[in-house]
């Protein structure tokens, strides 16, 4: 793809909070680009980009959709994120591979949990956005209550390009700032033909106003916008686009545009707002990498012809295959090619190239530098795996795969099931690296650990409609972690005869608990050089291994300092093996003896509800052991932010549905461990 071509290609995804209308948003784009010539609903269940069945039967986006459509002059490979926080992995795995975002805000809930969320995450890997604030056709919409919302919870800078036609029910189309023309989206032919023409006269001191803070902004960005804006000289539109785009690659601002997607308003200047300050490949922050095995550092710039350098960021089962949605961020690729896996140095090859529209395909024969596209063929290929040609080895960093923190028993009904439940959790894990699987040493059940009971809701029917594996299940159970509450040290030796050859260890410990949210560190002072090499890099290693299983019930170690005191070494008989018996050994006493307990999950909840209802609705928090944070009151509804422990949450939804009279919601994400209460202490037998 030469230069040019790329200087046209955007890589951008959608993201918000749940409903807030990422989906619709997304097919109105596919719809006035030409891409589709129906519209489909998100709730009727009938939107292309929300394609499995449960996605279609529950109304929300469980897995990230890409596709792919032509604007004007631009190429723009979309993809449609999750916004519910149990498939946050699909928001992750997305954003490491694009170039920019859509945020979407609704104009009525201003910016939620999740939009908070996403946005950090987008934040976490320097991603470009620009703003939709959607629903204005609602009751109570209100874009400057959303614009104070980015500028305080989110630490952003909004840069507002358009003003309303009319408010709520009567919003009809928007006023651009820069231009001073209005745009109108008639209904008659669902928005497609645009009525553009100037704007009252009436308007034209608050239009001076707003666009005299944009050319404040531009001029931040570009000296001689300054220089002309002080000495009061007028500024083209040229100029500030360009001052903007460079300002909004640089994620310093953020434009902000209005709109109503269910009503067919305000797309095609979003779309236009994607060519104007979205980054293309050659504008995105190059990407680094390691060489695997001098890790040398070295920049990846996006060029057709250089080395190839691919990531893959998501793997799809698709009828018992691997199909393996990559990056390119160098090179050229075609089917047959014969690439590396470079975090594991195995060879793979290409079997067909796809450039994916949803769950469809469309056959291509090559893929260049910044291209995202679709592979089958790559066997061994996982989510986060770094993909380069032979001769010219690089690996890329990774994903932040979070922390699970829900367990649920499953079991197979039938013995033609057993045979099949192996080969299904694989592809799903395949698929989605959030979800952990394990088999219950006492009970002989399989634990599947996720993010959420949707989450595992979700992998329990997949079973059964995907694969064929019909299961009955728990209830879904806690997954906590352990930690002592006081300081210990520990020697332990270890002296045993195995296969003829006598193993020794010896190993003294210091184990002291730390703050929460400290995590396990691991303290080994470099003056034990009388260790051989190999012993003392295992050292670390060991440690980590140990710390995986606590002594209670088997849940992780936190929040905890191990520190190394003594490695007494003697040639003739330590062994690495004893050395290693001797740290797993020491360490699951060490927790015996000091005092052991559980930390149980706790999660950020905010909860919408009714303002009548907002009584009832602590009072039952408070019942529960949550701590209410804040409230915040909008237009008759409450926003209560809180802190709960995850044991409280189970069917909550139900609950709060009677406590509101359906009016009520919630969303919920992981905050940290604490010290988990005296009845859960008891049942563990402590």
């Amino acid at each position: 793809m030469p230069a040019g071509e790329l200087e046209q290609v955007r890589n951008i995804g959608i993201i918000s909070h749940i409903d807030a209308g990422k989906t619709t948003v997304s097919e109105r784009i596919l719809f006035y680009s030409g891409e589709i010539h129906k519209m489909g609903e998100v709730h009727d269940g009938a939107s292309n980009m929300d394609w499995m069945d449960q996605e279609q039967q529950r109304g929300i986006t469980i897995t990230a959709s890409a596709t792919s459509c032509r604007w004007d002059n631009l190429q723009i490979n979309l993809i449609d994120t999750p916004g519910h926080i149990d498939f946050t992995i699909e928001v992750e795995r997305s954003l490491r591979a694009l170039d920019g975002a859509i945020a979407i805000f609704s104009a009525v809930e201003g910016v939620q949990p999740q939009s908070e969320s996403v946005w950090r995450q987008a934040n976490r890997y320097q991603l470009p956005r620009i703003c939709l604030i959607n629903k204005m056709d609602r009751v109570g919409a209100d874009y400057q209550k959303v614009l104070t919302d980015l500028a305080e919870k989110l630490d952003a800078r909004p840069v507002l390009l358009q003003l309303p036609i009319g408010f709520e029910e009567e919003f009809s189309g928007v006023i651009d700032i820069l231009s001073s023309q209005r745009t109108l989206f008639p209904e008659e032919d669902q928005g497609r033909s645009l009525l553009t023409e100037a704007c009252d006269p009436s308007m034209a001191v608050e239009i001076a106003r707003y666009r005299e803070l944009l050319i404040e902004t531009a001029a931040d960005f570009d000296e001689e916008i300054l220089t002309d804006f002080l000495n009061a000289q007028p500024v083209s539109n040229d100029r500030l686009l360009a001052s903007l785009r460079k300002g909004t690659i640089a994620g310093k601002v953020f434009p902000v545009l209005l709109g109503s997607a269910l009503r067919n308003k305000g797309i095609q200047p979003l779309l236009d707002a994607v060519g104007h300050f979205l980054p293309s490949p050659l504008d995105s922050r190059p990407v680094q990498g390691l060489h695997p095995e001098t890790q040398k550092s070295e920049t990846i710039i996006c060029d057709p012809q250089g080395p190839l350098c691919a990531l893959a960021f998501k793997v799809l089962a698709d009828e018992g295959r691997k199909l393996t949605f990559l990056r390119i961020y160098s090179g050229t690729l075609k089917p047959g090619d014969s690439l590396l896996v470079s975090n594991r140095m195995q060879s793979e090859k290409v079997a067909r190239l796809f450039r994916m529209h949803s769950h469809k395909r469309e056959r291509i024969d090559t893929a260049r530098a910044g291209d995202i596209v679709a592979a089958t063929g790559l066997k061994s290929v996982l989510t986060g795996d770094s993909l380069c040609s032979q001769e010219h080895p690089i690996l890329l960093a990774g994903l932040d795969i979070p922390e699970p923190v829900v367990s649920l028993a499953i079991e197979v009904r039938g013995i033609e099931d057993r045979e099949k439940l192996a080969s299904a959790l694989i592809k799903l894990q395949w698929e989605d690296p959030s979800l952990k699987i394990m088999e219950d040493p006492d009970t002989g059940q399989t634990l599947l650990t996720g993010m959420g009971e949707l989450h595992l809701e979700v992998i329990v029917q997949r079973l059964a409609a995907d694969f064929g594996v019909q299961v009955n299940t728990g209830h879904p159970q806690v997954v906590y972690r352990e930690t002592l509450r006081k300081q210990i040290e520990h020697r332990e030796i270890f002296e045993r005869e195995i296969d003829g050859h006598l193993n020794y260890g010896e190993i003294l410990l210091r184990i002291t608990p730390l703050p929460r949210r400290s995590g396990i560190q691991i303290d080994i002072p470099e003056n034990f050089v009388i260790l051989p090499k190999e012993l003392l890099d295992s050292l670390d290693d060991e440690i980590q291994l140990s710390c995986q299983s606590g002594p209670i019930a088997g849940y992780p170690l936190t929040d905890l300092q191990v520190k190394v005191l003594e490695v007494p070494y003697d040639p003739e008989k330590t062994t690495r093996c004893g050395i290693q018996a001797a740290i797993h050994m020491g360490i699951s006493q060490a927790i015996r003896n000091a005092s052991p307990t559980l930390l149980e999950p706790v999660m950020e909840l905010e909860l919408t509800t009714p303002s009548e209802h907002t009584g009832r609705v602590i009072g039952s928090l408070q019942q529960k052991n949550g701590q209410v944070a804040g409230i915040t009151t909008h237009t008759n509804q409450d926003r209560i932010r809180a802190t709960i422990p995850l044991t409280c949450m189970f069917g909550y939804m139900t609950e709060l549905r009677s406590a509101t009279k359906g009016r009520g919601s919630f969303t919920m994400e992981f905050s940290h461990f604490d010290q988990a209460p005296p009845e859960t202490l008891i049942r563990f037998g402590l």
